[in-house]
């Protein structure tokens, strides 16, 4: 999979392995991450991985565009040792009414019982692809397919943060109250911001989630 390199600014390159979300071009993203991690270059800053880039920043005071697409082309073609297990976080998750105001709704569409979708909402493998949008805000790819729905025509405001949400082949437990237009179907007390400089995330791209059914007494 050869990807296209696009220059960002005067401070970063955008490594594109595909189009359109596709897990070949998410392993390859992966790949390039780990083996920039063992080898950076002079002027390396960050690099972010997305469901099929790879956005490398640097310090244009120490390298360019051409350098640092040079030295990405030459990781391509360094072969890659396996990479750790990927890490796995189980997530408690509440599906009672007052926290999952949208589960009948999905059901329905669905042609589902609330319960088939909180059985299917259990059972998916799930994988952080990538943190986007909102602070903390770690989107899981795998959602099954029988649960899999177009996002609402309309948002909805102040939704509270911990709401587990669904939308397309996706799932995302919010950090923030913000607006959404995803399916709220569940509430986790988790907190995936640590406050830590750090490590400011509980999650790592590539790590892998389950979660778990909890009644709404085990919430705080």
């Amino acid at each position: 999979m050869r990807p296209v390199f696009h220059p960002v600014a005067d401070h970063a390159v955008l490594v594109e392995f595909a189009d359109q979300i596709d897990p070949a071009a998410h392993a390859a993203v992966l790949r390039l991450d780990q083996a920039l991690a063992a080898q950076p270059f002079a002027g390396f800053a960050e690099a972010i991985p997305a469901f099929v880039t790879l956005l490398v920043d640097f310090d244009p005071a120490e390298t360019d565009h051409a350098r640092v697409t040079h030295h990405l082309r030459g990781l391509l073609e360094v072969p890659v040792s396996a990479r750790p297990a990927p890490a796995l976080h189980e997530v408690p998750v509440c599906y009672e009414p007052d926290f999952a105001p949208d589960l009948p709704d999905v059901a329905r569409a669905c042609g589902l019982t609330p319960e088939a979708v909180i059985a299917a909402h259990l059972a998916g493998r799930y994988e952080v692809a990538m943190y986007g949008f909102a602070p903390g805000y770690a989107y899981l790819s795998g959602l099954p397919e029988a649960i899999r729905l177009d996002r609402k025509p309309s948002p909805k405001r102040g939704v509270a943060a911990g709401s587990v949400i669904i939308a397309g082949a996706q799932c995302l437990v919010t950090t923030l109250t913000m607006p959404t237009g995803w399916w709220i179907i569940g509430h986790s007390p988790l907190k995936i911001l640590t406050g830590e400089t750090d490590h400011p995330f509980r999650f790592e791209v590539g790590d892998h989630i389950a979660f778990r059914r909890i009644r709404a007494e085990a919430l705080p």
